[in-house]
């Protein structure tokens, strides 16, 4: 790893972690990354600087890597350390010099050019405002519900494991889970208690008073954890001025390692929060 001198004249860090990742979902997340520090030039906000965690697999990517710096970001690629695990790797990123916004970023995200600008913006606007989540769509463009109320066994069971004939069995119950009734592609939403760890963008200071994420979680229900912590000390809004598209996946469609990691994380964090039965 090449050491960032402190005091580095960057305003934006991101993070991304990644373990045998997709070539061509990461090169995309990258190349997202590139034009958005051009908008993010053109309205006089200092440069963006990507940590790059390779917790093992990471293909070569030299020609995505030279974008980014044609674009003005740069970049330092954190490895050897084996795979830690999602969380832990991002930990890796937020010890290290931040800018004054931190985003937590996965290798199958693609931001519209424009979406972290305009998160950046709303930030500014709102200095109560700690962490952000975007609007998230899927490949069809349909919009992905990954704010969450609180959850239950049952709704982890429904949303992640049941096919979806079955799935809609249970259509009220997962609609208040997701938050259907609140969030959609218009009115921002303040203070949802859970949001999604694919794209969280931090006020630096609120996260380093976090102290990243719980390095008990290997993979799955760190960003449950991490949101319901974060409400403690400062404010949570859903912008959906802010858009990505998200090319990830459940746990159930990955295979038994999987659904095992979601067990044992789900374990923990109801342990730590409380169990909710029905």
């Amino acid at each position: 790893m090449n050491a960032v001198p402190l005091g580095s004249p960057f305003a934006i860090s991101t993070s991304v972690v990644v373990f045998r990742p997709d070539r061509t979902l990461l090169a995309r997340t990258l190349a997202s990354l590139a034009v958005a520090s051009d908008l993010l030039a053109a309205r006089k906000v200092r440069a963006l600087h990507l940590y790059l965690i390779d917790n093992g697999g990471l293909p070569e990517m030299g020609e995505s890597l030279e974008a980014l710096t044609r674009a003005g970001v740069g970049h330092t690629l954190i490895a050897g350390h084996g795979n830690v695990g999602y969380g832990r790797g991002h930990n890796l990123a937020i010890a290290q010099p931040l800018g004054r916004y931190h985003l937590i970023l996965n290798p199958d995200i693609e931001m519209n050019p424009d979406a972290l600008a305009k998160a950046v913006e709303f930030m500014e606007s709102h200095p109560d405002v700690g962490l952000l989540t975007p609007a998230i769509v899927d490949d069809a463009g349909e919009m992905q519900f990954l704010c969450r109320q609180y959850p239950t066994l049952i709704d982890l069971f429904v949303r992640g494991f049941l096919p979806a004939s079955m799935r809609r069995l249970f259509a009220r119950r997962l609609a208040r889970y997701e938050m259907r009734a609140q969030i959609n592609g218009r009115d921002t939403v303040w203070d949802p208690p859970i949001v999604s760890g694919c794209f969280m963008l931090f006020r630096s200071e609120v996260l380093k008073v976090l102290e990243g994420f719980d390095p008990r979680y290997f993979l799955y229900f760190e960003d449950y954890d991490l949101s319901l912590r974060a409400h403690d000390v400062a404010r949570v809004a859903y912008v959906p001025s802010v858009r990505v598209l998200h090319h990830g996946g459940g746990a159930s469609r990955k295979g038994f390692a999987h659904i095992r990691m979601f067990v044992a994380s789900a374990f923990k964090f109801f342990n730590r929060f409380g169990w909710k039965w029905l």
